[in-house]
């Protein structure tokens, strides 16, 4: 499918009223034809996180539960995208959306169908290559018996490996920000090892340098206002780096800026000690997402 495609199909989809609630995403989309349902899940792949809201959302959910209410049409909908779709990492995340549920909720009713697709299918027998199930799993040495896990295995290191790696502790405040925000931005497809390479250095800023997290934390919300990243934002750096230790400072800077007050908003404190959750609430009042 062509870009152009994609963003025409994506239109549709956002505009689609019955694309509201889910019994009705999933009568509209349970009766859709199989190539264009294929197509559909090919778009999505695309998609921003930033974009991932209203019906986009919505059908995203739907191909996340295909594989648990309707494991047939689910593994239907595996094999029309390997025949159709040449881009590869989009493939790729067949694998993840799709094969690993069907055998973790479904595996012995899927094995045959699957061993019997893959006596001809090159492109099913690479995919296998990424599937991971228990050692005990005695589904392990089917699959392994019909993977060419070396080919996914390459082909999955270079879609991991950056261009430019980062290199975060070398950069400024307002780098990070700005590779933090671009990181985040993008779809699963798109992610590679920068990624977690933000994620590691967020990690030792809350237990080294908490005040630097803070600082990284405002300085993405000057640059940032999209509502999906700052939940992100909110649900991981923020409530991560919130503790006796910098509550003082947190209180300083709610009282200061007014998006980083509503940020809190977006916190989960339940099983803060009683003290840090009484302040955490007199700073968010009523505010709570």
């Amino acid at each position: 499918m062509e870009p152009t495609d994609d963003t025409r199909l994506l239109k549709t989809i956002a505009a689609a009223p019955q694309l509201r609630t889910p019994d009705e995403t999933e009568a509209l989309l349970d009766s859709m034809p199989l190539g264009e349902l294929a197509s559909m899940w090919c778009a999505l792949q695309r998609v921003s996180r930033r974009d991932q809201i209203g019906s986009i959302w919505a059908i995203k959910v739907y191909f996340d539960h295909l594989p648990h209410r309707k494991p047939q049409a689910a593994l239907n909908l595996v094999l029309d995208v390997l025949k159709t779709e040449a881009d590869k990492p989009t493939v790729m995340q067949l694998n993840d959306k799709f094969l690993l549920a069907l055998f973790y909720a479904h595996g012995k009713e899927m094995m045959a169908r699957v061993e019997q697709e893959a006596a001809h299918n090159d492109r099913l027998r690479w995919l296998l290559g990424g599937v991971h199930v228990g050692p005990d799993d005695p589904l392990m040495s089917r699959i392994a018996s019909l993977a060419d896990r070396e080919a996914w295995h390459a082909d999955h290191l270079a879609q991991r490996t950056p261009r430019e790696p980062l290199d975060c502790a070398n950069m400024s405040v307002a780098e990070l920000a700005r590779a933090w925000v671009e990181q985040y931005s993008r779809s699963e497809r798109d992610q590679d090892d920068n990624l977690f390479a933000i994620m590691d250095f967020e990690r030792d800023l809350r237990e080294d340098d908490p005040d630097r997290m803070i600082d990284l934390i405002l300085e993405i919300l000057k640059i940032e206002s999209n509502p999906v990243l700052l939940s992100l934002l909110a649900a991981g750096p923020l409530e991560d780096v919130i503790s006796v230790g910098t509550i003082d400072r947190i209180e300083r800077e709610a009282r200061a800026d007014a998006r980083f007050r509503d940020l809190l908003g977006g916190v989960w404190y339940y099983r803060a000690p009683d003290d840090l959750k009484a302040r955490l609430d007199a700073l968010i009042g009523e505010s709570r997402w």
